[in-house]
C-alpha cells in the first residue's frame, strides 16, 4: 500500500499557485500569467514516485467577487477544499499581511489538514517574513508551516515529504503515465486564453472565454476550431487587430504550444465572437462548464 490523497492549493490570485502545480509535476498542466483569475477551474496534475501518488489540484485565486463568474470561481476553489485529504495555502510572502488576506482566513474553514507554504521566498527579506509568519500563527497556531520558491523549485522535495507525512494509505486512483485529468480540449482551450492574457491590454483579457468547438483528427494534421468570446465589440476589435495582426500572432504562440503538448503540427482556426456581458450570464457561464 503506498500513501495517495488529494491536496488542494489555494490562496489569492497571483500568489504562485499554478506555477507550483507546474513545478512539482515537472510539466505545464496549468497556465501561467502576471495577471489575476488566469486560473478559472480547478485543474489536477497528477505526482507519482515510487511510495506515493498526489492528485494535487490548483484552484482559482480567492478574492471578493465582482460578478457571476466571481462567484462561480470562489465556488470551485471552496468545493476543492471540501473534497481534499490536504490543503496548501500559498502566502506570497513578498507582500505583507492586508485585507485580501484577511477576507480569505476569514471566510475559509479547514476541516482537513492545512500546510501554509510561503512562496516567493527570494524575493523578501527577514524582517517582512518573519511579520507574516507571526501574524499566520495567530491564526493558524498549531499549522504546519515551510518556505519554498516555486519559480526556482527552492525547497520542494521538503514540501512533497510534509505532504506525505499526513497523506493516509490508499491505491493509485490513476496510471503512473497520467499526469493530469484534463482532457485535450480544455488544455487547448488554456493554451489560447494564456496567449491572450500575456499579449493584450489589461482592460481585455478578464472579459474573455475560449470555447474548443472540434477536433478533427483525419488523416495528416489534426483541425481544431475554436471560438474565442469577447464581451464588447471594442475588445472583438482589439483581439482581431490591424488588419487581423493580433489574431494572427494569438493563434502562431498558440500553435507552437499546442505542437509541443501533442507532439505533431496541426491546423489552427481562431474565431471572436461577442456575448454582451456573458461574466453575468448564469445561463451561458452554466452552457461554458461553470458551476453556478
Amino acid at each position: 500500500m503506498i500513501k495517495s490523497g488529494f491536496v488542494t492549493i489555494i490562496g489569492k490570485p497571483n500568489v504562485g499557485k499554478s506555477t507550483l502545480l507546474n513545478r512539482i509535476i515537472g510539466s505545464k498542466i496549468s497556465i501561467v500569467t502576471p495577471k489575476c483569475q488566469t486560473t478559472r477551474n480547478s485543474i489536477q496534475g497528477i505526482y507519482n514516485d515510487k511510495e506515493s501518488q498526489i492528485i494535487f489540484i490548483d484552484t482559482p485565486g480567492i478574492h471578493k467577487p465582482f460578478n457571476e463568474l466571481g462567484v462561480a470561481l470562489d465556488k470551485v476553489s471552496y468545493s476543492s477544499i471540501r473534497d481534499s485529504d490536504i490543503s496548501l495555502l500559498l502566502v506570497d510572502c513578498s507582500k505583507d499581511y492586508n485585507e485580501e488576506d484577511s477576507f480569505l482566513t476569514d471566510k475559509i474553514k479547514f476541516d482537513n489538514k492545512l500546510i501554509i507554504v510561503f512562496n516567493k521566498i527570494d524575493l523578501t527579506n527577514i524582517e517582512l517574513i518573519t511579520r507574516i509568519k507571526n501574524k499566520y500563527k495567530e491564526i493558524y497556531p498549531s499549522t504546519d508551516m515551510i518556505e519554498i520558491c516555486a519559480k526556482d523549485g527552492f525547497n520542494i522535495p521538503d514540501l512533497i515529504t510534509l505532504i506525505k507525512k499526513y497523506l493516509p494509505e490508499g491505491p493509485r486512483y490513476y496510471d503512473e503515465t497520467i499526469v493530469t485529468d484534463r482532457d485535450l480540449s480544455f488544455r487547448i482551450q488554456e493554451i489560447i486564453r494564456e496567449k491572450i492574457l500575456l499579449l493584450l491590454k489589461e482592460e481585455v483579457p478578464h472579459g474573455v472565454l475560449v470555447l474548443v468547438e472540434e477536433i478533427h483528427k483525419e488523416e495528416g494534421r489534426p483541425s481544431i476550431y475554436a471560438k474565442i468570446i469577447v464581451e464588447k465589440e471594442s475588445h472583438k476589435g482589439i483581439i482581431l487587430g490591424k488588419k487581423g495582426s493580433m489574431i494572427k500572432k494569438i493563434g502562431t504562440y498558440s500553435r507552437q504550444d499546442i505542437e509541443k503538448m501533442i507532439g505533431q503540427h496541426i491546423n489552427l482556426e481562431l474565431v471572436v465572437n461577442v456575448v454582451e456581458n456573458w461574466r453575468n450570464s448564469s445561463r451561458f457561464l452554466v452552457k461554458a462548464g461553470y458551476k453556478i
